[in-house]
């Protein structure tokens, strides 16, 4: 399909898919770069670092469940489970299961991003434009703010996972 014919919401899955999973071109996407990060990796934080890749693999899930909702009406807050999630465990099937939720959590938002309109896309959400929450905007510049949220975060996790060997 040519860029001409490709819808505004196909091209922000198409941002979205390549940014957690797929062709992205700041580099690796964040599934790619997850993967390489060992359980020991991903639970330590370096003596500088405010957060672990664990940390911020919650962090990036709660912030995509939090989009969202807001891309369904819900009004701009801070995500239900907090800005930086607790871990629900200490073992590997913890980490392992985080990273699920992030799947499953960016897999429900492509699902309710096809069901989408081109008008709906370049509508506001619910709140008044309020920089810090991100709010006020519409779902177009939400998605795409996720997108560079994702990118982002894949630095984060690439760089701390060679930082702790």
């Amino acid at each position: 399909m040519g860029a001409s014919t490709t819808s505004e919401v196909s091209r922000l899955i198409d941002q979205l898919e390549r940014a957690i999973d797929g062709d992205a071109w700041h580099g690796d996407p964040v599934m790619s770069v997850i993967a390489r990060a060992s359980f020991a990796q991903a639970n330590a934080t370096p003596a500088r670092a405010s957060h672990s890749i664990r940390d911020i693999v919650r962090h990036m899930t709660a912030w995509t469940t939090e989009v969202r909702r807001r891309m369904n009406g819900a009004p701009a807050a801070e995500p239900a489970e907090g800005d930086w999630p607790a871990a629900a465990g200490t073992d590997e099937a913890a980490w392992r299961a985080e990273i699920a939720a992030l799947a499953a959590a960016h897999q429900a938002l492509v699902a309710d991003l096809q069901t989408l309109s081109e008008a709906q896309l370049f509508e506001p959400t619910r709140d008044p434009r309020n920089r810090e929450t991100g709010a006020g905007v519409t779902r177009y510049v939400l998605l795409h703010g996720l997108v560079q949220h994702h990118a982002y975060h894949s630095g984060q996790i690439a760089i701390l996972a060679q930082v702790i060997c």
